[in-house]
């Protein structure tokens, strides 16, 4: 096609002969769509510099891709999606960097964890082993696989050879029972 007739072509002619590898009649489509897929991108990054990334890799591989459209007449809806899916995807694994001096970081990185709250911890910890060591032993085995080995109810189903319902259950009385035996760790 003349220059003349790929401004005058119709967009489903353009997408048929950009199929058969016309780089011209592909290049008049992204010249039409340009600021469509770059306004598309703008709206969903916000940042001009990012949607204007976005807008020419979303045009490389709308020429990559254009064989597996499908029907012509789509090519707007197409390359409008294929804008939406690349800006999302850009957004998503964006990384804000924040430029900070290392004695800010140095002045506001606190540690959460005091010899206090260790050893509250570190108590804590004791007497729920200690709850567990006087619960029964299926109450018991039932706690540890859960929580501690981390076994889902349909492992847990399968291990204890009894149906998933009955796990729940389970589950639920050994907790009262634990609860029950830690109240008064709770009460201090």
């Amino acid at each position: 096609m003349e220059t003349l007739s790929l401004n005058e072509a119709s967009e489903e002619s353009l997408v048929r002969d950009a199929q058969r590898g016309d780089r011209d009649a592909f290049g008049e489509l992204a010249r039409r769509y340009e600021r469509a897929v770059y306004a598309t991108a703008l709206r969903r990054l916000g940042n001009h510099a990012e949607a204007q990334e976005v807008c020419q890799e979303v045009l490389v591989r709308a020429m990559q891709k254009i064989g597996q459209l499908i029907e012509p007449a789509a090519f707007g809806s197409w390359l409008q999606s294929v804008t939406n899916r690349m800006a999302i995807n850009r957004a998503v694994r964006k990384r804000t960097a924040i430029a900070v001096e290392p004695e800010t970081i140095a002045a506001t990185c606190i540690e959460n964890e005091t010899p206090f709250s260790r050893a509250v911890t570190r108590e804590r910890q004791l007497q729920v082993r200690a709850g567990l060591g006087r619960l029964g032993a299926l109450d018991r085995e039932t706690l540890v696989a859960f929580y501690v080995e981390g076994q889902s109810l349909l492992e847990m189903s399968q291990g204890f050879r009894s149906p998933v319902g009955t796990i729940k259950r389970r589950l639920h009385v050994a907790r009262k029972r634990l609860a029950k035996e830690l109240e008064d760790f709770v009460a201090v």
